[in-house]
């Protein structure tokens, strides 16, 4: 019996070294995702049948129509990216939030959240934000770092904020939850995640006397505001339209295309004709890296439950306690330690078929989880090694990155604590699903 149990783990863990050493070798994480469940695979089945079901699992893995929202997202991200539509975001910003210590600070966050929510990407937000936003901190008087930590730690929150193709990664994978209801789900959240890094970015602005913005004149009100306008009525004629049934999220992914193409190339004349051949390619690239991120972490899934492996890490887990609110302790330890390691999406298409039984078996809400697991891996972007947002900071503010570790501490302190919220207390992600009548 004990060389069986050691039989039984020994694919999990040939699965998983092959995988680790390969991430840690440079090798890309969709490659070794495939790689490491060929090995797997082999080890249960013989080679050519591996083959053969490894590349159908990627092939139904795609064989979505709800995936088509993600390349249009993308797309209209990419538009927005180049469309001028920071800039506008970050004057509206300063409008709201000028008059707070450390104003600057705070109108990176407030920016970060509506551009994010907007383009779906942290590193999109992460780049235009910060890119325009480190200047004129370091112009007044903030530390780099400082300035970097605010935009590292505030970029992914409109991961949270739908749109979010991270939310609908986690619906396919979950199977049968509204991609709407985890839209909704997601704004009480990610607006949670913006204010603990506000809060966070208040105390330290206090406590170095960072000036606060001057008093803006009713003229420069009333033009924020009207220049933000045509870019946050994208959100709502998303979300309006999804939720009065009016069109399905796939449909709004394309109508939000239509939409940023007529803002940034006709209204407000950032983009021209020219430049979209560039614009489809680097979103064309993008989609292709995501969609076989997810064809790949498809297999694996396949791999992993032909192997048993959510059945004994499902054992396990109960072995230590049958309390909901230790499992989640666990499970929320663990996700931020795939964060470090792993991106987002495979983690989400990956670890979702393994927890989310276990927690609904304890009666947690599917909605919940989601929004919890996407809160959790959303903090995985912003540390090291192959945290994208850190990164992508850490090169539009020109601060190395072990100068940035130490100033992010306390914003990691933050987000925890709302992390915890999040999880422990769930009408911060059921109500407003609850509110519009879709649980």
């Amino acid at each position: 019996m004990e060389w069986l149990t050691a039989w039984e783990w020994f694919v999990p863990l040939v699965m998983l070294m092959t995988f680790v050493i390969l991430v840690f070798t440079g090798v890309p994480i969709s490659f070794a995702i495939g790689i490491a469940t060929l090995v797997a695979g082999s080890l249960m089945l013989p080679t050519d049948v591996t083959l053969t079901i490894s590349g159908q699992k990627i092939a139904t893995g795609l064989d979505s129509f709800s995936l088509l929202a993600i390349p249009f997202f993308i797309l209209a991200g990419s538009l927005m990216n180049s469309g001028g539509i920071a800039h506008r975001l970050i004057n509206l910003s300063q409008i709201m939030v000028g008059r707070i210590p450390g104003s600057l600070g705070h109108v990176n966050v407030m920016a970060n959240m509506m551009f994010g929510s907007i383009s779906g990407s942290a590193v999109a937000a992460a780049a235009a934000v910060g890119g325009t936003m480190a200047p004129m901190q370091k112009k007044a008087g903030y530390e780099p770092s400082f300035t970097a930590a605010i935009n590292v730690t505030s970029c992914i929150s409109g991961l949270l904020i739908p749109p979010s193709n991270v939310l609908i990664v986690y619906a396919l994978t979950a199977g049968g939850i509204s991609v709407a209801t985890l839209f909704m789900a997601g704004y009480i959240p990610g607006i949670l995640m913006g204010l603990s890094v506000m809060l966070v970015t208040y105390i330290i602005a206090k406590r170095r006397n960072y000036p606060m913005a001057p008093r803006p004149t009713m003229q420069m009100v009333v033009k924020a505001f009207l220049d933000a306008i045509p870019s946050l009525l994208m959100v709502v004629i998303v979300m309006g339209g999804i939720l009065g049934g009016i069109f399905t999220a796939t449909e709004a992914s394309a109508i939000a295309v239509v939409y940023t193409f007529v803002l940034s190339v006709l209204i407000y004349r950032e983009i021209k004709f020219k430049d979209l051949p560039k614009i489809i390619l680097d979103s064309v690239v993008t989609t292709s890296i995501v969609l076989f991120l997810i064809g790949v972490s498809v297999g694996m899934s396949w791999a992993m439950t032909n192997a048993d492996i959510p059945y004994m890490i499902n054992e396990a887990l109960i072995s230590v306690s049958d309390n909901l609110i230790i499992i989640l302790l666990i499970i929320n330890i663990i996700l931020l330690i795939i964060g470090v390691f792993m991106d987002m999406t495979p983690a989400v298409l990956i670890f979702t078929p393994i927890f989310l039984p276990i927690v609904k078996s304890m009666g947690m809400d599917p909605v919940h989880f989601g929004i919890m697991m996407v809160f959790n891996l959303c903090i995985g972007l912003c540390t090291p090694p192959v945290g994208s947002a850190l990164f992508v900071g850490c090169s539009v503010s020109g601060v190395k990155l072990q100068d940035l570790l130490k100033p992010m501490l306390p914003f990691f302190a933050a987000l925890l604590v709302s992390l915890f919220a999040v999880s422990y207390i769930p009408q911060l992600s059921l109500f407003l699903p609850g509110l519009f009548g879709m649980k």
